[in-house]
Parts: structure tokens; C-alpha cells; sequence
């Protein structure tokens, strides 16, 4: 994801992204753009379709196809289903893929992400899109819970992104035991590790205290093509990185483990 370069210009990050040996790329939600400025948002959600179009061909131009971009809307939110819908026909636009929301982290009211998906689902159909929830405590804090919701909407164009860091980090529940509730319905992961000690933080996948061999086993073998959107690349303990260089440095390294990870997991068979 660009999301770990938002202090930094989004060319910058594609740069490095693409420099760290990433083939793909999602989009994170904001980015400085001039040094000494607020970050300001990478695609408004009121931009047309063309600005995410152009916004995808400056990812082409260096060599990354984009999969994913966030939604930054909730799906509970008053004008949530214009909002989405936008959002879905800018990734439509721009050959992207799946478009990612989630609920606030108090709770959520299912019943209108229920009634609210149900209406989406088409629209995203239509523009070829997936429309995935993931993770972010309250009712939506699992991805059982986040299975239960797509069960009752019950259309191929809602799914689930996995975020096995927000699982444990949000309500300390183990994300190896949790996917099992939701493996044929993922579609995306949110690549972030977390520990509880020695102190309570998310970090980059590797720091932290999650089995990525017992979780991407999980979906390993369904046969389907799975983004693993790293949403943070960053070690545990430390400062967060001062310089873009230093991200660049994180994020091969981020790739690096997902790849010999992936790599473990295909030598084994499916059990």
C-alpha cells in the first residue's frame, strides 16, 4: 500500500514501492505532497471517474498494476451509499479491482451494512468491482462476524479482506483460529502483524507475534488471486522511519518475508 509513505509525496511512494520489487499496488487515503503541508487526500470521493483513471495510468507508467483502493467511508455513515457508489465507478474507471471499507471500531448497525450492501452489490457488479469489509473491532471486529454479513447479502460482488493484525490488536482474538469462520469468502488480505509485548502495537509482517504460515495457509491452496496489500511495513519499538529511503527499506523487506512465505506454503501440500 502507499499507505506507509503518506508522509511523503504519492510519485514518491509509487517510486519506492516499485524500487522494493512490488509488481502491484493499493492505494492509501492520503499523502503530503509539499513538504510542510497537511496530507491531503489521494482521491476525493467526489472526483470523477477520470482522476482515478489518470491516478491508475501514473501507477502503469512505472510498472505497478493497482488492486485495491481504500473507501474511507463507512458503510453505516448517512450519505454512505452515493459515497460508495462513487467510489466503486472511480475503481471501475481505473481497472481496479476491489474497493475496501469497514466499520467504526465502537460497533456498527449491521442491519444497514445488510440492507446498504444489498443495493451496492449490482453497481459493483456492473463496474466489474469487488466490494470488501474487513476487520476494525466492534460488531465487525472478526472475520466471522464480517461472514455472517456477506452470507446474508449474499452476492459474489461482497467479500472479505482479512486484517489478522487489526483481529488481534482490536479484540485480542487469535486471527489463525478466526479465519477459519471466513477462508472461502476472502478475497484480499490487509498485510499487518501485531504484538502485545513488550508493548501493544501493529508493525510489519514478520515483527510480530502472527503465524503468516498457518494464516495465508488458510487460502493458499483455493486457487484464487489474493492482493496481500501490505498496510504496514514498520518494526516494532522504534521511531516510524524519518525518510522515504528508510520506508523503501521496510517495504522490501515486508516483501521479501511475504515471498518466502508464499514460497514454504506451495512446497507443502494441502491438508
Amino acid at each position: 500500500m502507499t499507505l506507509p509513505y503518506q508522509r511523503f509525496p504519492f510519485q514518491r511512494a509509487l517510486q519506492g514501492i516499485k524500487e522494493s520489487g512490488f509488481e502491484y499496488v493499493a492505494w492509501g487515503t492520503k499523502h503530503v505532497e509539499k513538504l510542510g503541508e497537511e496530507p491531503l487526500p489521494l482521491l476525493p470521493i467526489e472526483a470523477p471517474p477520470h482522476s482515478a483513471k489518470q491516478l491508475a495510468q501514473q501507477c502503469r507508467d512505472l510498472g505497478l498494476e493497482p488492486v485495491m483502493m481504500f473507501s474511507t467511508v463507512y458503510p453505516e455513515d448517512k450519505n454512505a451509499l452515493s459515497k460508495l457508489a462513487s467510489r466503486i465507478r472511480q475503481a471501475g474507471a481505473a481497472g481496479i479491482r476491489q474497493v475496501l471499507t469497514f466499520g467504526h471500531s465502537e460497533g456498527s448497525n449491521l442491519r444497514i451494512w445488510i440492507e446498504r450492501l444489498r443495493k451496492l452489490a449490482p453497481i459493483a457488479g456492473d463496474h466489474q468491482v469487488i466490494l470488501v469489509i474487513k476487520q476494525h473491532g466492534g460488531a465487525t471486529g472478526t472475520g466471522q462476524a464480517c461472514a455472517q454479513i456477506v452470507r446474508e447479502v449474499d452476492h459474489a460482488n461482497i467479500r472479505i479482506n482479512y486484517d489478522a493484525g487489526n483481529v488481534m490488536d482490536y479484540l485480542d482474538i487469535d486471527p489463525i483460529q478466526d479465519i477459519q469462520a471466513c477462508a472461502d469468502l476472502v478475497r484480499s488480505f490487509c498485510i499487518k502483524d501485531h504484538r502485545n509485548w513488550p508493548q501493544d502495537e501493529d508493525c510489519g509482517p514478520g515483527f510480530g507475534q502472527i503465524d503468516h504460515y498457518r494464516l495465508l495457509h488458510t487460502v493458499g491452496f483455493t486457487g484464487r488471486d489474493l492482493p496481500l496489500c501490505c498496510e504496514n511495513v514498520f518494526a516494532p519499538l522504534v521511531s516510524p522511519p524519518s525518510t522515504p529511503e528508510d520506508v523503501d527499506k521496510l517495504a522490501s523487506r515486508a516483501r521479501e518475508f511475504l515471498a518466502t512465505v508464499i514460497s514454504g506454503i506451495q512446497r507443502q501440500p494441502n491438508e
